[in-house]
């Protein structure tokens, strides 16, 4: 595996005016956001629950809620993604035959569409299991509303499959890395992108007994009892090799959960990362921590869930606890036959 050494370590800003960041300081301004398509009225289907809503497709499936605040915050997502990578769509080098794409768990489906248009030469093909995707998109990109953890039944293999934050949404990671092997080219290349939890610090300003720190183990412990946990990348690379894939390299990169470093880049993930956790904290809590035990959530209420949340948040503005979340790419190859 040929990998980056070591992660850097982000120095912080001890210039700072404040310590903590106010409620209103939002360094980020309202976008317009996609709209969503119209399929099948048993898919459009949504499920509630604690006052969000949820795919009904394959119910449970997926613990994050698929409404109107949970995709807004998924195209800001996006763009700290393109931020993270030097305003690349992908961190893998891409094949030199690229006729078709697979966007594994597209979500809204803006990496789909912004990849289509720097590739119009090439069939962009997006799955998810919620029909959230917009119905304006460029010609050579299709939308499906699927599981991609039953068997993969489309008309032809593809050449480069993306993944992005599938972790905590599969299960059967080694089927996953077998059905892709089986559905794409020889030559062709696969990229999964996905954070690690629990959150960290390397100066220790991040304490075990901090909020943030009990509210991300907790949800990598909460998810992994459901049976995805979140820190699957940790065992990409074997799990690929098993596969049949070569060449596995992983790129390592870090996400300042707030405007704490001093490089002006780390600063500006910080910012937006910080937007990200703020308004994803909810939506990532809720299930995994109201769900019944039984289904590997922790039993609490959606009261007791919010009142924790209010301490998480507390820490999230604070600007002398030097948080961060680390971000892999993963990318590997099948082999020339």
């Amino acid at each position: 595996m040929v990998a980056t050494p070591h992660e850097e370590t982000i120095v912080a800003d001890d210039n700072v005016a404040s310590s903590v960041i106010d409620d209103d300081d939002s360094a980020l301004g309202g976008d317009a956001f996609s709209d969503s398509t119209s399929l099948k009225s048993s898919i459009l289907k949504y499920r509630e629950e604690n006052g969000r809503t949820y795919h009904a497709y394959k119910d449970g499936a997926y613990a994050l809620p698929n409404d109107e605040v949970e995709n807004e915050r998924l195209d800001l997502q996006h763009h700290l993604m393109l931020l993270t990578f030097d305003g690349k769509l992908h961190a893998a080098p891409l094949p030199e035959k690229l006729d078709r794409v697979f966007d594994v768990g597209c979500g809204t489906g803006i990496w789909s569409i912004e990849f289509a248009d720097e590739h119009p030469e090439t069939q962009v093909i997006g799955a998810d299991l919620s029909p959230i995707q917009p119905s304006a998109v460029p010609p050579n990109v299709t939308f499906y509303v699927d599981d991609v953890e039953e068997s993969w039944d489309y008309s032809a293999k593809f050449d480069f499959i993306f993944a992005r934050f599938l972790t905590g949404s599969i299960r059967d990671w080694p089927k996953f890395f077998r059905q892709s092997y089986e559905n794409i080219n020889a030559g062709g290349v696969i990229e999964l992108i996905d954070c690690i939890y629990p959150m960290a610090s390397d100066d220790d300003t991040l304490s075990k007994d901090s909020a943030l720190y009990k509210w991300s183990k907790m949800l990598l412990d909460a998810f992994t009892d459901m049976g995805s946990g979140l820190d699957s990348v940790l065992r990409y690379q074997e799990q690929l090799e098993e596969a049949g894939f070569v060449n596995v390299e992983v790129v390592k990169r870090k996400w300042p959960l707030n405007a704490w470093p001093k490089d002006p880049k780390y600063k500006q993930l910080g910012i937006w990362s910080f937007e990200n956790g703020m308004n994803g904290l909810s939506g990532a809590s809720l299930a995994a921590f109201t769900r019944p035990k039984s289904a590997g959530g922790l039993g609490w209420s959606a009261g007791e869930v919010e009142l924790f949340l209010a301490d998480v948040r507390k820490d999230l503005r604070n600007l002398k606890i030097h948080a961060y979340c680390h971000i892999w790419s993963v990318y590997a190859t099948k082999p020339e036959q």
